[in-house]
């Protein structure tokens, strides 16, 4: 089907703004690959260090004549979503050994947990951690001996590193192998109800703590729709994982098989193989166009605007809020996950999954179809189900219609007509809101703003009864460039009890909210960032506001506050301890939010 007029002209509109960017970029990739195959230009001292370890495989390795994969991990046994990757290099190796090549480790990137590091010092290193991964992943790669790569990673910044690292090796093919989501334990719901309780001082820390451990208890990614389920929705519907791959759990005979198979598809597309698909030649403004699409059919995660421009702009692809505003304007919610919905991730793929979700889209013509993949030309591909039989894998023609429309549904009936995404702007900067969650009644919000410069005082104006009433919390000296941009999820608990209490609430700042956004709308990412001057720096408790998340607006409704000077802090307590000492490099040369907040040049 022919794509809807808006997907095509939004996609017309990113290619003629990349032209420049995207034919260097493309210039450079050429120019890498017609190199040919890098080990045989290392010096015989050279190629001895590299296959030095390899045991079983150092001889096929010294004949060169075989491809060699190399593989970027970020296991670790601290985080579940890691843990599974363990296995990997294992099944990677045994895979590609039987179809006649090798695989080496090429290098271990970090991977922390915005879980873990919410409302802690820590939290200041997440964003950052992205082109950290990036660079850590490109060192890993530049021993130049690898045919193709394959990336293990699965959570919130380490996909968007991994894929910034990926385009700037472009040259070689790349398949990204899931972990997967761990089994469904205490539901999303209940686990939010307790957190609320503890919040309103209604339920002890024992309590809390049980209802977090049923919820988070196995291997795997957590099964609410946040950044890290959002980043394997996108590797899918962008052609980096196999069809299916996505949402299947580890430790079962049908993920070792993905994993495997990922692996030989990885050596199939190099060079030395029959069907030769660099990286370059996937991620396209196509292949970008669909996974905004993909976003917002899902109601993805905020963090995912920040970094879909990060990873495209790696490629020469330029994109900005309007082109996804656009976008989300005629794209249905065809999805309801938590935080939008009741059931998790698991569910979702049990109801069909991606699957049917893309077959839904491309019959609308809202996707493009006409892209590369990891399994070949065409999306049409990714509808299909993985399946083992008589243990092989195989795919089969997937589910047509949702087997659960609580859950999910055709985009010819959808939970609403437009995509869970909003771009907002106005005379207080530009900003993003997740909508997905938000009911009708509260997106538009119109209160008294209660101005703070960290979560922890806005948890103590809530405990001291200092909120009780319509407010619209404004938290600044949030951004890339004051602290590495914090989510702020630590402050859900306390926003969604005050507006379960009638009051009329929403949360406007320049740092992010967690992939798990909810109920309360919150005007994220805004830019100007106070230290930069913007318009949020100069705003003072009472001063009226309005957020609009229908009309796509937000404004300072009192007179006079562009008159007056901007504020500064004192943010030397953001400059020491957990690390972030290390870090000043970047928060010095971060760029706008709107940008991709991105170390590597705006």
């Amino acid at each position: 089907m022919r794509p809807n007029d808006t997907i095509s002209r939004v996609t017309d509109r990113i290619i003629e703004r990349s032209e420049a960017t995207r034919a260097v970029y493309l210039s450079r990739m050429q120019e890498a690959a017609s190199k040919g195959p890098a080990r045989a230009h290392l010096s015989c001292s050279g190629q001895a260090h590299a296959y030095a370890g390899a045991g079983k495989d150092q001889q096929a390795l010294a004949k060169g004549s075989a491809g060699n994969l190399g593989i970027i991990t970020t296991y670790n046994d601290m985080l579940s979503a890691h843990q599974p990757f363990e296995r990997f290099p294992d099944i990677v190796k045994t895979a590609v050994r039987e179809a006649g090549g090798t695989a080496q480790v090429a290098g271990g990137v970090p991977a922390m947990c915005d879980g873990v590091t919410q409302g802690e010092a820590g939290m200041e290193l997440s964003l950052f951690s992205r082109d950290l991964i990036a660079m850590a992943a490109g060192i890993a790669l530049s021993h130049n001996t690898f045919d193709a790569a394959v990336y293990l990673g699965v959570c919130d910044k380490i996909v968007p590193g991994l894929v910034i690292a990926a385009q700037t090796s472009g040259h070689l093919p790349a398949v990204f192998l899931p972990a997967g989501p761990m089994t469904s334990g205490l539901s999303n719901e209940e686990k939010s109800k307790v957190r609320q309780r503890f919040a309103a001082g209604e339920a002890t820390r024992e309590e809390l703590m049980v209802a977090e451990m049923a919820a988070y208890h196995g291997p795997g990614t957590c099964t609410f729709y946040g950044t890290a389920n959002t980043n394997q929705m996108l590797m899918e519907l962008m052609g980096l994982h196999l069809p299916g791959a996505s949402f299947v759990n580890p430790g079962t005979d049908l993920r070792d098989a993905l994993t495997a198979k990922g692996a030989c598809r990885a050596l199939n597309l190099s060079a030395l193989g029959d069907e030769y698909t660099p990286v370059c030649d996937v991620l396209d403004e196509k292949t970008f166009v669909n996974g905004i699409v993909g976003l917002n059919a899902t109601g993805g995660s905020t963090n995912l605007l920040i970094h879909l421009i990060a990873m495209a702009r790696a490629g020469g692809i330029l994109l900005d809020w309007q082109d996804f505003s656009d976008i989300s304007a005629v794209t249905p919610l065809l999805a309801r996950v938590y935080p939008n919905g009741l059931a998790d991730v698991n569910a979702f793929h049990a109801a069909g999954g991606l699957g049917t979700m893309i077959g839904s889209l491309l019959g609308a013509g809202l996707l493009h179809s006409d892209v590369a993949t990891a399994a070949g030309k065409g999306l049409e591909r990714y509808t299909e189900e993985p399946k083992l039989k008589d243990g092989a894998l195989v795919w089969e023609a997937g589910a047509t219609s949702s087997l659960n429309e609580k859950i999910l549904r055709a985009a010819s009936d959808p939970f609403q007509p437009t995509g869970g995404l909003a771009s907002l702007s106005g005379n207080l900067g530009s900003a993003v809101m997740k909508v997905s969650a938000v009911g009708e009644e509260h997106r538009v919000i119109e209160a008294k703003a209660a101005v703070f410069e960290d979560q922890e005082a806005v948890k103590s104006a809530f405990r001291a009864g200092a909120l009780n009433h319509d407010v619209i919390v404004v938290v600044r000296f949030q951004g890339p460039k004051a602290n590495g941009m914090p989510e702020l999820h630590s402050l859900t608990p306390v926003l969604k009890l005050l507006q379960a209490r009638g009051h009329k609430v929403a949360l406007v700042t320049d740092g992010r909210m967690s992939g798990a956004s909810g109920s309360v709308p919150a005007a994220i990412h805004v830019s100007p960032e106070a230290l930069d001057g913007g318009p949020i720096a100069r705003l003072k408790d009472g001063d009226l506001l309005r957020v609009d998340a229908h009309a796509g607006t937000l404004e300072i409704l009192t007179e006079g506050v562009l008159d007056r000077p901007a504020v500064t802090t004192d943010l030397k307590q953001n400059e020491t301890g957990t690390g972030r000492e290390l870090f000043a490099l970047f928060r010095r040369n971060v760029g706008a939010a709107e940008n991709g907040a991105s170390v590597f040049g705006d």
